[in-house]
């Protein structure tokens, strides 16, 4: 049976299995008069999105604070603030939250009854019986924290027991890093092979798989030597609840993701020899290439999703008969070098793209304790040394002052 929402219309299941969405709308201000609108749906979570859409495009009225469980509020809020306001990779994550742990396990709780030790059992048993990682816990926190915080705004519930809730501590996440040598081997087998040019670019800029892939020609100045870091590719899951998969071209997570990157003159070689390369496969390929305008792209001139890009890469890293590195790892190869060859670390930052120097130095804070360490024995010769000994064999120190320690 339906159940009525305050001013939000009803959704009921029809004999054929559909959902039918059904809704009034405010008076119109001309005539007075109030419109019925019904619209229909596969499923319960299309039938709730197409509920909260009629509600925004006819409904004036705001539903009760009682009248909404955090199931419904969810979808709602998913709908009319999230999608508009994230990014698309944060909204499909938030999606994936609401569908597979907040509405099955709390779905039914009413909002005004949702108290934060409900909260710290459901974020122990995700954590205890579902294996759920420390951080993955902390995000899915952060979705359900911005969807009751937007409850608070609307005067629904007065505060947001989110607020009152310990959450599982965070272990720092292990850096793996190539040494050296591997890093040698891993350049000179990437010469041999097709795409090896891309591998060299992120052993040099330290950028993530997502932006190279998303690389385009015009993010490039050649004349200044200049890369500029505007867009990232990335395959990512649909929001229909099924297990299939879109391209997407977005931007850098945060603003900082948005660089430049200064480009040495091997780096500038290699990309114009890629840039040749594009150049035969255009030839070869006639009619069937495209030009797409992206730099990293296969014999046709389609893009290369991250999915494939990281397959050759594995490949290669095999060839060099490496132990397996995540693509990931070539950044913090990156960094660590960068650290090593004494770069500043604020412009390492820049470089990167973080969001401020203080996470550069907590995340690489190991390699900076040796850098430090090896700084500091430049000032040894600065320290007064030991100098002469008293007859009888104990040591005089020489003081900060020019005149010598008195004889006890």
């Amino acid at each position: 049976m339906a159940r009525r929402l305050n001013g939000e219309g009803t959704i009921r299941q029809r004999k054929d299995g559909l959902y039918e969405v059904r809704i009034t709308s405010k008076p119109d201000p001309a005539t007075g008069k109030k419109q019925r609108i019904s619209r229909y749906a596969k499923t319960r979570e299309q039938a709730l999105k197409i509920r909260s859409e009629l509600q925004l495009q006819y409904s004036g009225d705001a539903a009760a604070p009682t009248s909404l469980t955090l199931g419904e509020w969810l979808p709602h809020w998913l709908e009319l603030y999230a999608r508009p306001s994230v990014r698309h990779s944060t909204y499909v994550s938030y999606e994936g939250y609401v569908r597979k742990h907040l509405v099955p396990a709390l779905g039914a709780v009413p909002l005004d009854k949702l108290v934060p030790a409900d909260l710290q059992r459901f974020y122990l048993r995700k954590l205890q019986e579902d294996r759920l990682a420390p951080k993955t816990i902390s995000n899915l926190h952060a979705c359900l924290h911005r969807a009751l915080q937007q409850a608070v705004k609307e005067q629904m519930i007065p505060s947001n027991p989110c607020d009152a809730v310990d959450l599982p501590r965070k272990e720092a996440a292990e850096i793996s890093v190539l040494t050296r040598e591997q890093q040698v081997k891993l350049m000179q087998e990437s010469c041999r092979h097709r795409y090896g040019v891309f591998i060299r670019l992120a052993l040099s800029t330290g950028m993530r798989i997502g932006e190279i892939v998303g690389l385009r020609w015009d993010d490039i100045d050649f004349t200044n030597r200049i890369l500029f870091v505007r867009s990232t590719l990335n395959r990512l899951p649909t929001v229909d609840g099924e297990s299939k998969t879109q391209l997407f071209v977005g931007s850098p997570k945060t603003k900082n993701g948005r660089r430049s990157i200064p480009l040495f003159d091997a780096i500038i070689s290699d990309l114009a020899d890629w840039r040749k390369t594009q150049e035969a496969d255009a030839q070869l390929a006639q009619s069937a290439y495209e030009n797409t305008g992206y730099v990293v792209t296969n014999e046709f001139g389609k893009p290369i999703e991250p999915r494939t890009f990281r397959d050759h890469y594995i490949r290669i890293l095999k060839a060099a008969g490496l132990p397996h590195f995540t693509f990931h790892a070539l950044r913090h190869t990156f960094a660590t070098r960068a650290i090593e060859q004494g770069m500043d670390v604020k412009a390492l930052s820049k470089i990167l793209g973080h969001a401020n120097v203080g996470f550069t130095l907590d995340t690489y804070a190991h390699l900076l304790d040796d850098h430090k360490r090896e700084s500091m024995m430049l000032m040894q010769e600065l320290y007064p040394q030991p100098a002469t000994q008293k007859p009888e064999g104990k040591l005089i120190y020489l003081p900060f002052t020019a005149r010598n320690i008195a004889k006890e």
